[in-house]
């Protein structure tokens, strides 16, 4: 049976949210504090000095709004994550990021791709997927829960609006389905129950014919 203590608050499940929000507004706050602009160290597809933009892109922002509509949803992911798949929740972020930010850079259009939503889509997919694939209880009820709030999400992995970078969103979808598929067997797993006979279930045999056990065996 499956231990609960797979599910345990731990000190990552608010350091590492908010250390993403703190870079993410750290940031942003710079550029205004002393007018400076880190719009060139965003992700660049297809030239090599755009590839910088994989590390530094997610937290450059263009707006308040753009910091706002991302701060929210990044801080509920990572707090699902490193509660629910502590074993894997800094592989999915860190090398789930880097790929994410590759894929966007083959197949992105030729203009600066900036902010946290590639990582959200990323950790949305994975969150989603991996209760989906595992089907664990408990996960199951997450990725319900996901859906239900952010299904809405799914609808900008295509060009539906000028200005968002949709490539950005599938890349980070895709490399979440994939990486839940890929370690789906490694953290919380399906409970298997065993059922135990009990003495009525005992004068029955494996084909169900009444077989009460005989007094020798009584003794």
């Amino acid at each position: 049976m499956e231990k609960e203590s797979r599910f345990t608050y731990s000190k990552n499940v608010f350091r590492m949210p908010m250390l993403l929000i703190f870079l993410m507004w750290f940031v942003y706050w710079v550029e205004i504090k002393w007018g400076v602009n880190y719009l060139s160290y965003g992700l660049y597809p297809r030239t090599f000095v755009g590839l910088r933009g994989i590390f530094f892109s997610p937290f450059i922002h263009a707006s308040i709004s753009h910091l706002v509509n991302n701060s929210i949803p990044i801080v509920v992911f990572t707090g699902i994550l490193f509660y629910f798949y502590r074993e894997i929740a800094f592989r999915v972020l860190v090398l789930g990021g880097f790929f994410t930010g590759l894929c966007t850079w083959l197949i992105g259009v030729s203009a600066y791709h900036i902010g946290m939503s590639g990582l959200v889509y990323l950790l949305f997919g994975f969150i989603f997927f991996s209760g989906v694939l595992r089907k664990h209880y408990r996960l199951i009820a997450v990725s319900l829960v996901v859906i239900f709030l952010y299904g809405s999400m799914f609808w900008y992995v295509f060009p539906i609006e000028e200005g968002i970078s949709w490539e950005g969103h599938l890349s980070g979808l895709s490399v979440g389905f994939t990486f839940a598929i890929l370690y789906r067997k490694i953290g919380p797993q399906k409970v298997a129950y065993i059922f135990k006979k009990d003495a009525f279930d005992l004068l029955f045999d494996e084909e169900g014919n009444f077989n009460p056990p005989s007094k020798e065996e009584d003794v």
